[in-house]
């Protein structure tokens, strides 16, 4: 009795209740298909195997689909591909698995503009087997797997009766992910540079085609230069410019979102590129804004615009620009946005739409406010930096000769490249005997900063240029003061910006002597000059590297001489100057064709430049050696005798009365000349040697064997002596020794009365 008096099962089911169980799923499949098809939040379509409609919500338009009933699922949601989206239905009827959220592109019936549709599509099989498991084991033989797909659990191939699918609006969310992908382009994009065209088209490329099919961006002229941007509202006549366009080549297309791949694909041998790869960058357009469009109403009040674009937009007559871009590109939406900071004006961002692409709303002008504001940050702060470049080079500029110096026997000219870097010059220097001092350097890195450190060392080495002394004694007192500018800045607060930004410098010294023919060359952490002779060929001038100015290397400068022809030319040049392969070659080649002027020759130069050469600064001084002319000077060699200073005395009277000179001159220079000379036959030792040289000015040279220095005193009035060199000081406006291996030469240099020299020249034979 106690297993017969065993609890109960609820509600009776034991007899006549349990043979009522069969038909509750009946009921639950007919409960639930009602339920998801009246209340469900998504569109559900049932399709037949010939893709038409047997049965859909009215969620996803809205309205009754009665009248839906029959018609093709692709003409139903107007899809824009139609034929691959038949195809990927019927890989499903086919047995290859579902399609699980697939993004589609179409248009509803009662919501005007494309929509974007997430697609579902599952098999529906003909009954037979047990229900819970349509499709068998897929890694049982014969079962329904990738190897017998359609298939029932029984092995017999079911007959599918459609498909069931799913569809959601996802059209807002599509857009919002849109709208977040371009802001995050915007962001990893915008503002990596310091160059103004560089950020704008930075800005284009993170804008189109992903959100805009045409946009533009305008700046400032003024901001471009790096003047301060001008406070809203912003003038009617300012000119902007534009630093950067960009188009979509098809407008209205939207990139594709990922979904499962193609079961047979079919790649294109042949890809289409990127059509913003290797597009031609339209010229820069500076433009002043029309009054009464736009354009001119976001400059002067800082407000976005949300504009509709048709044929009959009445501000399009007032300006032809905006109107030949509507009409050329079938642009109908447009977003204006102003690039401001802190109340100033640096320009515009226009952004358009065409063709089938939906137009502009609100949340796309936010994005674009956001993406302006992002971008006018970016391009302030090139503008600050643009700014200290320009501060920079004219300092540089104004820093470097700022005329043609003539030499008396070298012909000279000079290239300087524009760029970052602004511590390059030259220089051309004049010394005693016609000599003259060929100057190249750099100073590593870019700013003001660079430019003064540049000013600094090449006004110490036109000091030591006056001093006579050799290359080598010239680089290696030059070296000295580098080394206390870099104490200085390493004694600097650690707050100090400069403190940690070191110091590099290279530079090139050479001096060229017409009567030796002769070129002397040091180099501190600078490449050699390149010499071509007179008949183009190259001549070998092995020059050994020295120290960089502000290195730790403490070995000696070693000079080089090299005899030139008359004719030669040397290449002093930057490192920039000597990129790629074969590049002293290829100066030397450029160097080397005749019937050209240096200033051609130099320009060549740049003209032949590797393409992927740096935009940094570069320096290049030319010059072609020659000789003074025979008429010009005049030299006597003097017998080391008391009689001597008597005897230069009249020779220079001759010589300066046939040269036309005033009586001044004449008698200044007799008194010059007699004092070195009798310095040189009391103090020196032979050989004794007199020259004079007319050019600008007229130089006096007394040479002797001895390498003793006399030194200017100051006599009293008692003294019998000691007011020859302060003699001389007084009547030569320069005056100074040089040294050499054969002894020392005393000389002074004289102004000459306006036009003397010419007058003379004018009066020699040919």
């Amino acid at each position: 009795m106690g297993e017969a008096e065993g609890p109960e099962e609820p509600g009776g089911l034991e007899g006549a209740g349990r043979a009522g169980w069969a038909d509750v799923p009946d009921r639950w499949d007919e409960a639930v298909l009602a339920t998801l098809f009246a209340q469900s939040g998504v569109g559900l379509v049932v399709l037949d195997p010939q893709l038409r409609l047997v049965r859909a919500n009215a969620h996803f338009e809205g309205v009754a689909t009665r009248e839906y009933i029959g018609s093709r699922f692709t003409d139903v949601f107007r899809l824009d591909d139609p034929e691959g989206s038949e195809e990927l239905l019927k890989q499903v009827l086919a047995g290859r698995g579902p399609v699980r959220d697939h993004l589609v592109s179409g248009r509803l019936r009662t919501i005007p503009g494309d929509r974007q549709f997430q697609v579902s599509a599952y098999r529906l099989d003909a009954p037979g087997g047990d229900p819970d498991a349509p499709g068998g084991d897929p890694d049982a033989p014969g079962g329904d797997g990738p190897d017998a797909p359609g298939q029932g659990h029984h092995g017999a191939e079911a007959p599918a009766l459609g498909l069931v699918t799913t569809v959601v609006d996802v059209t807002d969310r599509e857009r919002t992910r849109a709208r977040e992908t371009a802001l995050t382009a915007v962001r990893d994009t915008v503002g990596g540079s310091l160059d103004t065209a560089v950020t704008c088209r930075a800005l284009i490329d993170a804008l189109v085609p992903g959100f805009a099919d045409l946009a533009a961006v305008e700046v400032v002229d003024d901001v471009l230069r790096g003047v301060d941007p001008p406070v809203g509202p912003l003038p009617p006549d300012t000119p902007l410019c534009r630093a950067a366009s960009g188009r979509c080549d098809t407008p209205g297309d939207k990139p594709q979102s990922q979904s499962q791949p193609d079961p047979d694909p079919d790649p294109d041998p042949d890809p289409v590129p990127d059509p913003r790869e290797d597009r031609p960058r339209p010229a820069a357009v500076t433009r002043r804004l029309p009054l009464r469009t736009p354009f001119a109403l976001t400059a002067a009040d800082l407000r976005p615009r949300l504009v509709p674009l048709t044929p009959g937009t009445p501000w399009l007559d007032a300006d032809a620009h905006a109107a030949h871009a509507v009409a050329e590109s079938g642009a109908h939406s447009l977003i204006v946005v102003p690039l401001s900071l802190r109340g100033a004006v640096l320009g515009l961002v226009s952004l358009y739409r065409c063709g089938a692409a939906e137009p502009f709303d609100e949340d796309d002008v936010t994005l674009a406010v956001a993406a302006a504001t992002r971008a006018a940050l970016a391009i302030d702060n090139a503008r600050r930096f643009e700014r200290e470049h320009v501060i920079a080079s004219t300092v540089q500029r104004r820093l470097l000769p700022q005329a043609a110096r003539e030499q008396a026997a070298v012909e000279t000219a000079h290239v300087l490249l524009p760029g970052r870097d602004s511590g390059c010059w030259y220089d051309t220097i004049a010394l005693a005997g016609a000599r003259t001092a060929l100057v190249v350097g750099r100073v590593e890195g870019e700013g003001l900063q660079t430019a003064i450190v540049m000013g600094q060392l090449r006004t110490v080495i036109q000091a030591l240029a006056d001093l006579d002394l050799e290359p080598e004694e010239v680089l290696a007192r030059l070296k000295e003061t580098a080394d206390r500018l870099a104490e200085e800045r390493d004694s600097l607060p650690p707050a100090d910006v400069l403190q940690r930004e070191p110091l590099s410098a290279g530079c090139l010294y050479g001096v060229y002597d017409p009567f030796a023919r002769t070129c002397t060359v040091a180099r501190a952490g600078h490449p050699a000059p390149i010499v071509v002779g007179p008949d183009g060929r190259a001549v070998p001038f092995d020059v050994p590297e020295g120290p960089g100015l502000f290195s730790d290397d403490s070995a000696l400068f070693a000079p080089a001489v090299a005899t030139l022809d008359v004719g030669s030319l040397l290449a002093f040049c930057t490192a920039d100057l000597l990129t790629g392969d074969r590049a002293a070659e290829r100066i030397a080649e450029t160097l080397s064709r005749p019937g050209r002027t240096l200033r051609q020759a130099g320009d060549d130069v740049v003209y032949a430049l590797p393409a992927d050469t740096r935009a940094g600064g570069a320096a290049l001084l030319l010059a072609r050696t020659g000789t003074v002319s025979d008429h010009k000077v005049a030299t006597w060699d003097l017998s080391q005798e008391r009689r001597a200073p008597a005897t230069a005395r009249a020779l220079v009277r001759d010589r300066l009365q046939e040269w036309g000179l005033d009586e001044d001159t004449v008698e200044a220079s007799q008194l010059i000349v007699s004092e070195l000379v009798t310095n040189a036959v009391r103090y020196g030792t032979p050989p004794l040697r007199l020259r004079v040289l007319l050019d600008s000015t007229l130089t006096c040279e007394v040479h002797d064997g001895s390498p003793a220095s006399p030194h200017l005193r100051h006599a009293r009035t008692v003294d019998e002596g000691g007011r020859g060199l302060f003699i001389v000081s007084r009547l030569a406006s320069h005056w100074g020794a040089r040294h050499g291996p054969d002894g020392k030469v005393l000389w002074t240099e004289q102004d000459l009365p306006g036009g003397a020299s010419e007058r003379t020249a004018a009066r020699q034979p040919e």
